[in-house]
């Protein structure tokens, strides 16, 4: 018995080609499909096929009890339920994530702005020093991040333009999904020797960590 036997794929990068985050998202289902034969893969590609923006019809129907829903308030929420589902229905998550400028793509924005709604995936506890109850089940997320420059890294020059960890980092967690792990690859945009070493260790990183959660599995089924 595999204990994690789905996968879901979050792309949200605008380059399909040239895309070192599709690359390595690439090489972690690779790798996870190795060390689980015929364990289920879903591909969400939010990058070429962005979700939809959030707008009115969409507020009104996930501020409206469920049972006070019309039947246009439950298909103004259809896709956000699709995609809160996937999550729900995976037992890893593997998403995609290059910074546009110091942020993450509008794609991945659009995509979080579905799956975070008040009552499905996140509730009020009515403590001001908590104010926020996650709903969902925490799960390992690995998050594959590039940057075209170096020195956005905690502890680097550019750290204090990097807006995509901890939105990500703060958004994830209100929904339950704490359990993230990042892997980094800097300098994409210059392809020198400092960007071949990056990538060389985020591709070890990812090897890794699919290693890990193998292990991590193998035990939980023995126990």
């Amino acid at each position: 018995m595999n204990f994690s036997s789905s996968l879901l794929v979050l792309h949200s990068s605008a380059r399909i080609t040239r895309s070192i985050t599709r690359r390595l998202a690439a090489r972690f289902t690779e790798r996870w499909l190795a060390a689980h034969p015929g364990g289920d893969v879903v591909q969400r590609d939010a990058g070429t096929l962005p979700p939809s923006p959030v707008g009115e019809a969409w507020i009104a129907a996930a501020y409206s009890p469920p049972a006070d829903r019309t039947p246009e308030m439950t298909a103004a929420l259809a896709e956000s339920e699709m995609l809160i589902r996937e999550i729900e229905q995976a037992d890893v998550i593997v998403m995609g994530v290059p910074m546009y400028n110091f942020g993450m793509p509008a794609q991945m924005k659009a995509y979080l702005e579905q799956i975070v709604r008040s009552g499905r995936t996140f509730g009020f506890t009515g403590d001001p020093a908590n104010p926020y109850r996650p709903l969902l089940r925490s799960k390992p997320v690995i998050a594959i991040i590039s940057t075209g420059a170096t020195g956005y890294e905690p502890g680097g020059p550019g750290a204090a333009l990097d807006f995509l960890e901890p939105q990500l980092r703060a958004v994830l967690a209100l929904v339950g999904l704490t359990d993230l792990t990042l892997v980094r690859v800097s300098g994409a945009g210059t392809h020198d020797a400092h960007f071949e070493a990056s990538l060389a260790a985020a591709e070890a990183a990812v090897d890794a960590i699919v290693k890990k959660l193998a292990g991590a599995e193998s035990a939980a089924d023995a126990g």
